[in-house]
């Protein structure tokens, strides 16, 4: 497109449309489209043959396996709002489990530089990045069941518009995060409303046609997405999960979640 035309369309009210993503050797994105994508499933697949990727199915028994965990340490809650503080400085890491008890499921977390590190120490890998407030266990498994979470996200921010933040995390909570994960879920609601407001009340779908993506959600990615990584932790990107939000398979990572 020259950059005439772009202009004309600028002057005429129809902003042009988000280039195309790279989905990379495979030809198509990773996820798992339902209705609210605005792709199929020929355009996103929950594999990425030529990087090894296949996002994990998770029966109830194992996700009931997974909640049955229990975090020695938990994390703090949180006691401000982080889109008030400078975006946290990331560094090169991931999150392993380290098993505490195995008879009474007992847990801690721990960020170490590479996946080596969390090999030699006989953790298991639960995401890449460092970890934070969305790296446990209960979280992923909400995570791993839900592949269209954000709707029921969205929804708890809709249902609660112009409420305090204690009452948008309650309803977060009450869908299976833990609470300081459901903080950092409400504060992200809160900041994507605050700067994306118009453009998400203008998106109908998570992708425009050629697999951008919407323009709300590009719009979140910019504006909540790094202080969200920084403080959750875990993405669904980095812990090897398709969702109904489909990605460049360059930016997924897998992991196996072969906890005992």
């Amino acid at each position: 497109m020259t950059r005439l035309l772009v202009v004309l369309l600028l002057l005429a009210g129809c902003p042009p449309s988000p280039p195309a993503p790279d989905p990379g050797c495979d030809g198509a994105l990773f996820g798992l489209p339902v209705a609210n994508t605005g792709l199929d499933s020929s355009q996103c697949r929950p594999t990425c043959p030529c990087t090894g990727i296949s996002s994990p199915d998770f029966t109830t028994e194992r996700l009931d396996a997974l909640r049955a965990w229990t975090l020695s340490t938990p994390f703090d809650e949180l006691t401000s709002d982080p889109y008030k503080d400078p975006v946290p400085e990331s560094h090169a890491a991931v999150c392993g489990v380290v098993v505490e008890d195995l008879a009474a499921r007992r847990y801690h977390l721990q960020t170490f530089d590479d996946v080596a590190q969390v090999a030699d120490a006989g953790a298991y890998l639960t995401h890449h990045d460092a970890c934070g407030r969305c790296s446990t266990l209960v979280d992923f498994a909400l995570y791993a069941s839900d592949r269209d979470l954000g709707a029921r996200v969205k929804k708890c921010g809709l249902d609660n518009l112009g409420q305090a933040i204690a009452t948008l995390t309650t309803c977060l909570e009450n869908l299976g995060f833990t609470k300081p994960c459901a903080q950092i879920w409400a504060f992200n609601t809160n900041n994507t409303r605050a700067e994306c407001l118009g453009v998400c009340l203008s998106s109908s779908t998570y992708h425009h046609a050629n697999g951008a993506l919407s323009d709300c959600l590009a719009c979140d990615e910019t504006k909540s997405g790094p202080v969200f990584k920084a403080v959750a932790g875990r993405t669904r990107r980095n812990t090897g999960l398709a969702t109904a939000i489909c990605r460049p398979c360059s930016e997924v990572r897998p992991v196996a979640h072969d906890y005992p």
